[in-house]
């Protein structure tokens, strides 16, 4: 389901930057499971330039039962800007999970109002997609600014 999407960021990265495989630890680069309904099958890849000191996305494809593509891309050091994080998600027939965040690096105020404040009118352009951030495992104000977070839970038809 999310396969084009994995593909196309892939294309661009590799057309854009001079992109170098980064090592995965053994047993993490693939694997399959058998334990839910449908087989599901995991695939991650990691790459760095000069420019992305990491850029790691991964496939986890069990049928009908769920897709999931997340990616995290982390700017080298030399650029003070956030990390991009991206989670396509669908779980069986009626859930779909979309999240696109910018994970800021520091949560000092002259850094949020630099990277952060500039995605407001992005987010007020798209408000009716936008839901509260509910985390039943860690505080999710902690790390992402709420009310720049653009996530919608929709119900397929």
């Amino acid at each position: 389901m999310y396969r084009p999407f994995l593909e196309y960021l892939e294309k661009e990265l590799f057309s854009r930057f001079d992109l170098s495989s980064r090592p995965i630890p053994a047993g993490l680069e693939a694997n399959v499971s058998n334990r839910g309904k449908n087989q599901a099958t995991i695939q991650s890849w990691c790459y760095e330039c000069p420019q992305l000191r990491k850029i790691r996305y991964t496939y986890i494809d069990a049928g009908a039962s769920a897709q999931v593509f997340n990616s995290v891309i982390y700017p080298s050091y030399y650029y003070d800007i956030p990390l991009l994080g991206i989670d396509l998600l669908s779980f069986g027939k009626s859930k779909i999970l979309i999240v696109l965040d910018f994970q800021p690096l520091f949560q000092e105020e002259s850094y949020l109002e630099k990277y952060i404040e500039p995605m407001g009118p992005l987010r007020e352009k798209y408000n009716d997609l936008a839901q509260k951030l509910e985390m039943k495992f860690y505080d999710a104000n902690q790390y992402f600014p709420s009310i720049y977070c653009l996530l919608k839970q929709m119900q397929r038809q």
